[in-house]
């Protein structure tokens, strides 16, 4: 998938809505633990709830792989599940991987080849050579942390350099350097929207994933005003605010209108930029 293709889908669907698969194994409700594979049954009714209302979801690795074989086994069984019925849904590992090149080789090759993965969350830390081999994979994307929304941001990606440049500002422009808007997007988090100008300066025509609407704080429309470009150019993520809306068995109900919720707000947006 190109970033036409995505924008394309943006505009049929009305939304730019990514859910985050954070699938906790302590908040899913009791009546599915009967299930083989809880995490993934849980993951599958919220897919059927959600699917014409997103254009990405995305699995956070940490929830699956702590739960050893089983939630591997759900993570593959998730991925397997929306490429059979809602093809045209973006996939977006959170994995943030990032090592030197022969292991992100082989990192590449598992999310990509393997497991069928649109895309995976990286961090740049090392440089290049922990990026490149993602970039080699035609329709596939790089996620590159650039800002993020976390209480330790400031301790390295706001640092000083010469030039009055911050060090998040460096990192997203030597990356842009390496791809391109096709294979490479950024990580922004919510709660820094107005440094989502400084991050348009300097990619201008990428698009970028959104972290931190919902339970975090952020404001879509504030997201909206730094950050969205001629093709819309963002993902915003939601994950605790949608998925675990409601605890009961009827918990992809609630799930459901709390997406709704979001896409409508989208919509009114994207048509207030003329986009749609």
């Amino acid at each position: 998938m190109n970033s036409e293709d995505l924008f394309n889908n943006i505009k049929k669907k009305s939304s730019f809505l990514c859910v985050g698969l954070d699938t906790d194994y302590n908040k899913i409700p009791k009546h599915l633990l009967q299930e083989q594979y809880p995490m993934y049954e849980f993951n599958k009714r919220i897919i059927d709830a959600t699917e014409d209302l997103v254009v990405a979801y995305k699995p956070n690795l940490a929830f699956y792989e702590s739960m050893g074989t089983a939630g591997w086994m759900s993570l593959e069984m998730t991925i397997n599940y929306i490429r059979k019925n809602y093809p045209e849904i973006f996939l977006i590992a959170d994995a943030k991987r990032g090592d030197i090149g022969n292991t992100s080789n082989m990192y590449a090759r598992a999310f990509f080849n393997n497991l069928d993965f649109d895309a995976i969350t990286l961090s740049p830390y090392m440089g290049r050579d922990s990026i490149q081999p993602f970039l080699e994979y035609p329709q596939k994307w790089a996620v590159v942390l650039g800002l993020t929304s976390n209480d330790g941001a400031e301790d390295f990606q706001q640092l000083g350099m010469k030039g009055d440049k911050l060090l998040y500002e460096e990192v997203i422009r030597k990356v842009v350097s390496w791809g391109n808007t096709d294979n490479t997007m950024f990580v922004v988090g919510a709660t820094k929207a107005e440094m989502l100008d400084s991050v348009r300066a300097i990619a201008p025509d990428h698009f970028l994933l959104i972290p931190g609407v919902g339970a975090q704080g952020g404001s879509l429309e504030e997201v909206v005003d730094h950050g969205m470009n001629r093709r819309c150019g963002l993902l915003v993520n939601a994950s605790r605010s949608i998925i675990y809306k409601d605890g009961s068995n009827k918990f992809e109900i609630a799930a459901r209108q709390a997406a709704i919720d979001m896409r409508d707000q989208m919509e009114s947006l994207l048509k207030k930029k003329g986009l749609i």
